[in-house]
């Protein structure tokens, strides 16, 4: 069935294109009796506005893209639902696109959204991903564009972001504290920041309490999963039978972990105290009860969404806009697998 237009509903009842619009606007120059015969054959033939038309006329497309590298992690969905509800609270649709921690369909994503002429961008990037062109693309074409968790330092765009070296120090010392002093790092993949930082922050913690930096006591994730913290676990306790903490880069790694300890009847935290990172709804319902440090992933989503529509005003209304940074707070949630009896 073809689209309705106005010039149909126009002809049909024997008046002007543009009385036919002033009508569906509400215009008071339209009279009562014209408005009535427009809407009521509008809806009998299911007339609905041309959204490009509208778009062209308004420069908005009242959509923003969203790109995340994986929408099953609990971390990221948070984010998205908090992204959803601020965007529905000021009249915007967002289209959401999972990178799956690819380079390549990062950039399509990106092309995509800017031949859809979407009103803003909002990336957290993936583990391949760095100051790449496609970014750049972003930033020239002068898209409201902000990163959030995963970012790039050198990109000029608002950011949301937690401090994590001192997050992953915070952890690290937590550790210590309780006693541990041969403490292995499940760290991510060497490209994205979060990682560097979390990595960074667990030398710093070791640095503090004068315990000696072992490279060997640091093992890497390629794709930051739970069989990796599965099989990293047989090979720590396979290599360095004295290790006493764990510091992962993410709860599902630390879950991995702890799964592997308890069929293999290694206790923790006597044995091995493991704490994770993120504070996924899964760490206090596992046995024993993980630790973790809390990510405020629906905050994140608000403040992420917040900038970027103040870039959007800004761009609508032909204002300069200067990018800011929005730094969260982060804290050790204290459960089971790091507290000793």
């Amino acid at each position: 069935m073809k689209d309705i237009t106005l010039k149909e509903i126009a002809t049909k009842l024997g008046i002007s294109i543009t009385t036919v619009s002033k009508a569906l606007k509400n215009y008071p120059d339209v009279s009562a009796k014209t408005k009535k015969a427009v809407i009521d054959l509008a809806q009998t033939l299911h007339y609905t506005p041309n959204s490009f038309a509208v778009n062209l006329r308004t420069k908005e497309s009242k959509t923003i893209g969203l790109i995340i590298p994986e929408v099953v992690h609990h971390f990221f969905s948070n984010v998205v639902n908090a992204i959803i509800d601020e965007a529905e609270k000021n009249g915007y649709l967002v289209i959401i696109l999972q990178s799956n921690e690819s380079l390549e369909l990062e950039k399509k994503q990106v092309e995509l959204l800017i031949n859809k002429r979407v009103d803003g961008i909002i990336m957290s990037l993936s583990n391949e991903s760095n100051n790449d062109d496609h970014i750049k693309e972003i930033i020239s074409r002068n898209i409201p564009f902000v990163m959030f968790d995963k970012i790039n330092k050198l990109t000029t765009c608002s950011k949301v972001i937690i401090d994590d070296q001192k997050a992953a120090f915070n952890a690290v010392q937590h550790l210590i504290d309780t006693g541990c002093k041969r403490i292995v790092h499940i760290r991510g993949p060497l490209n994205p920041q979060n990682s560097i930082d979390r990595y960074i922050g667990y030398k710093k913690a070791l640095e503090k309490n004068h315990i000696p930096f072992d490279a060997k006591l640091v093992y890497t994730c390629e794709k930051v999963t739970f069989e990796e913290g599965f099989d990293f676990a047989r090979q720590i306790i396979k290599e360095h039978p004295d290790v006493d903490g764990i510091f992962a880069i993410t709860d599902l790694v630390a879950v991995g972990v702890l799964t592997y300890f308890n069929d293999n009847d290694i206790k923790i935290p006597e044995q091995v105290a493991i704490i994770g990172f993120s504070n996924w709804f899964m760490s206090q319902v596992l046995t024993p009860k993980l630790s973790s440090v809390e990510q405020p992933s629906h905050e994140m989503g608000v403040q992420s969404f917040t900038l970027l529509l103040e870039e959007m005003i800004c761009h609508k209304e032909g204002l300069h806009y200067t990018p800011r940074t929005v730094e969260l707070q982060t804290c050790n949630i204290i459960r089971e697998s790091t507290v000793r009896p």
